[in-house]
């Protein structure tokens, strides 16, 4: 099958059509007619701007290797039936980022998705990244230099090109492969269900909260130290969007909160304080000195608190509970060769203990428990809680 691209061979040998029009786009979608299941992957700029994109599409299908440059086709709609289809699957590894990333620059939603990367965790396979599956099941070494490049940046080289498009050469076979695995091992019907949560994540969208909420210890800090951290937080994000760079490489946070602890209001305190470079100091460090000044002068009673929820009363047997469901978690994992945190995670541990589910209709009522946990382990989870009442 050819389509009317740029046709390129790869360091893979195989060849991969470059899509840069609207018009072989639709070629793309008229040669997909009839597929029954495509792998799909991407790659974003995240580490050199400020708002992140999707800068490559990567399909392959039948014969078809097909990278398209949503920056010369800015407009994918035509592939949103095409992601919508339940009667096609659309294989990814490792499918949260690129989820999240197609619905936010293109309102794609994906319907029938299957993660080899989350696929490979049900089996127990020990190393998941795609490097390292490739290499174990095709002998394929992934140049790891690419990963990290900007990928916003055109003209792109053949080297970087052939990278992506060598991304997707692997995933249909590797996806039979595990589909195969997972059936004998009776739990495949996990990685579906597992995969169509999956598709429904979306990017976090925190406009109307302050920056602190998302930031890591901030929930230790005291009010006058959040309002301090709060500024710098939204200094840090105006400098960014301005120079069009990521906030990491504005700030790192660890300075921030250097910064929101130690809250130097001079040049010399700012120095002495040993959080910034030199570089940085003599860029922002009177913005930064003004940040924390306007801050540590806010009245008492303007000062933010960090959200936090209202502690719930529990029996007081929900703590053995918890211990009795680890214990048993553990054990079955192990078992079964997975990780236990893929079985059961923390947090269904505690809303098992605190709700006690005591009959199968109690238990069917918990709606963070999936229904291959519940057809699987229900039973004993009933028995492990009953000798805990």
């Amino acid at each position: 099958l050819r389509v009317k691209g740029n046709l390129y061979q790869s360091h893979m040998g195989a060849d991969y059509e470059l899509i840069e029009t609207p018009a072989v786009l639709k070629s793309i979608v008229k040669a997909l007619r009839g597929e029954p299941v495509i792998a799909v992957d991407l790659e974003a700029d995240s580490m050199y701007h400020f708002q992140e994109k999707v800068c490559l599409l990567q399909l392959a299908f039948g014969k078809v290797n097909a990278v398209i440059d949503p920056l010369q086709v800015q407009d994918l709609s035509p592939l949103k039936p095409v992601f919508a289809d339940a009667g096609v699957q659309k294989v990814f590894h490792g499918a949260d980022y690129d989820v999240r990333s197609l619905y936010r620059d293109f309102q794609i939603e994906i319907n029938n998705l299957f993660d080899t990367e989350l696929a490979s965790r049900f089996l127990g396979i020990a190393g998941t990244g795609l490097e390292a599956v490739l290499q174990a099941r095709f002998n394929v070494k992934l140049n790891k230099k690419f990963q990290r490049k900007d990928w916003s940046r055109r003209p792109l080289s053949g080297e970087m090109m052939a990278y992506a498009a060598g991304d997707v050469k692997y995933l249909l076979p590797l996806a039979r492969m595990l589909e195969d695995e997972l059936k004998d091992t009776g739990r495949l019907a996990w990685v579906y269900e597992e995969c169509g949560l999956l598709s429904n994540v979306r990017a976090v969208q925190n406009d109307h909260e302050p920056l602190f909420v998302h930031f890591k210890g901030a929930g230790r800090l005291g009010a006058r130290s959040l309002a301090v951290l709060e500024g710098l937080l939204q200094f840090r994000k105006k400098v960014a969007r301005k120079k069009d760079r990521p906030l990491f490489k504005v700030f790192s946070n660890q300075s921030l909160m250097n910064l929101a602890l130690k809250k130097p209001v001079s040049t010399r305190q700012l120095e002495k304080a040993d959080v910034l470079s030199r570089k940085q100091i003599n860029m922002y460090g009177d913005a930064i000195i003004g940040v924390i000044a306007d801050a540590k002068a806010q009245p008492a009673a303007d000062l933010p608190t960090y959200p936090r929820k209202k502690a719930v009363q529990v029996h007081p047997r929900v703590p053995d509970r918890i211990k009795a469901l680890k214990v048993w978690r553990n054990r079955k994992a192990k078992s079964l060769g997975i990780e236990a945190g893929l079985l059961i995670n923390k947090n269904l541990m505690t809303v098992l203990a605190v709700e006690n589910p005591h009959d199968w209709a109690s238990l069917e009522r918990i709606p963070e428990l999936k229904k291959w946990q519940k057809t699987e382990f229900g039973q004993d989870l009933i028995a492990i809680l009953a000798k805990s009442r």
